[in-house]
């Protein structure tokens, strides 16, 4: 084992890539940070995944398994530098499947389509981007999923894998003391005399940078905010007008601490709230949550985190898992009064290029509560690859 320990150490060492897997791997770069400008490119997107989610007999979620592949080719051109223009398409493929939802894929609600696209899960990709000076405006597909950075809790990084690109508009503002990410997400568009609901979500990604200059340490207060509304003067369901929310605010300690082996440490912690404006997707009003986490990053290509989150009464969330809230997706009549998860995530990526990326994780989450006692897993493999291939230099 000794002999083959300076092997691997210096495997670690060699790959350049900043873990966490999700934001390595399924977060993208601002198109105006690009140099090029007036040079058509053809920018191929595609990412190959397998995950499993072993949750028999959970009774908060069903398990699953995502094997699949997503597709997002695009056409780039910068006629400036302030601006950004894609063209091209976003498609998914799960292996084995042989019909797919037309839109909204990753929620199941009554506001869905019954139409089927055969084949794929095909949308038309058009993202147009300018930048002024610290503020960049995007519209059409977003930077949406993963690139929002939101805390696990709020978010569920796997739905990178199921959900559709993010269409709407989007503010992103970079200061020296505040970062801003703020966006509306229009998931379902209707007609007159359509038979589902308009569905969109609005959200905020705020960071108070407190010691904004660069060092070892670095406080930082996240502040995060979702809501989606369903329903609109054009509805002709019976639902009514539904808008739920979630919420968070915190406090971030992130510490490089130059090493070798140990490249960077984050420590967190989350105040949650739960909120139903209107409607009754969820069975109560209001409801509150902790969370709190510690992650290690190992050459700069591990990630492990530990983590903990806590519904004392009752909480709900969107976009989350069903493992942070005390609502089940199993048993509607299931109704639980508290419900403490804690979890343990690792995972390793491998960056051959900045362009060609591989990586593989694993989670342990164990749920408790009076009616609730159990202990699951998931793992999975993902490679992405995101060459650029230029096609035609514009005379300035």
């Amino acid at each position: 084992m000794r002999r083959w320990l300076p092997f691997v150490i210096a495997l670690l060492a060699s790959t350049r890539s900043r873990a966490q897997l999700w934001d390595n791997l399924f977060s993208d770069p601002l198109g105006t940070d690009s140099a090029e400008t007036q040079v058509l490119s053809l920018k191929v997107d595609a990412t190959a995944f397998f995950r499993d989610n072993e949750y028999d007999g959970s009774s908060l979620t069903n398990g699953y398994t995502l094997p699949g592949v997503r597709l997002c080719p695009a056409l780039t051109y910068n006629p400036i530098s302030q601006i950004h223009l894609e063209l091209g398409g976003y498609a998914i493929f799960y292996d084995g499947a042989s019909k797919y939802p037309n839109y909204a894929f990753h929620d199941v609600a009554t506001w869905k389509g019954s139409q089927y696209s055969r084949g794929s899960h095909a949308l038309p990709f058009f993202r147009a981007e300018a930048r002024l000076k610290t503020l960049t405006l995007v519209l059409g597909d977003i930077y949406g999923a993963q690139n929002h950075r939101m805390i696990y809790p709020l978010f569920n990084p796997e739905l990178s894998l199921s959900a559709d690109p993010e269409m709407g508009f989007q503010l992103l503002l970079n200061r020296k003391r505040v970062h801003l990410d703020a966006w509306l997400d229009w998931q379902s568009y209707i007609y007159e005399l359509d038979t589902h609901q308009e569905a969109f979500t609005v959200g905020v990604n705020s960071e108070i940078r407190w010691n904004p200059k660069r060092g070892r340490l670095r406080w930082t207060t996240p502040v995060q905010l979702l809501i989606q509304h369903r329903g609109g003067e054009q509805d002709t369901t019976s639902l009514g007008v539904q808008t739920v929310a979630n919420a968070s605010i915190g406090l971030r300690l992130d510490a490089d601490p130059r090493g070798h082996a140990l490249s960077h440490v984050r420590a967190e912690a989350n105040a949650l709230l739960s909120y139903q404006q209107s409607g009754s997707l969820w069975p109560f009003q209001t409801g509150y949550a902790t969370h709190a986490s510690a992650q290690l990053t190992l050459w700069q290509c591990v990630a492990i985190e530990a983590g903990y989150v806590g519904a004392p009464k009752q909480y709900a969330n969107l976009f989350g898992s069903p493992f942070f809230g005390t609502l089940s997706i199993v048993d509607d009549a299931l109704r639980l009064r508290g419900v403490r998860t804690a979890y343990l995530r690792a995972d390793y990526t491998y960056a051959f290029t900045r362009q060609y990326k591989l990586g593989a994780d694993f989670e342990l989450l164990s749920a408790h509560s009076r009616r609730l006692d159990e202990t699951k897993f998931s793992f999975g493999v993902y490679f992405r690859v995101c060459p650029s291939f230029r096609l035609k230099a514009f005379k300035r």
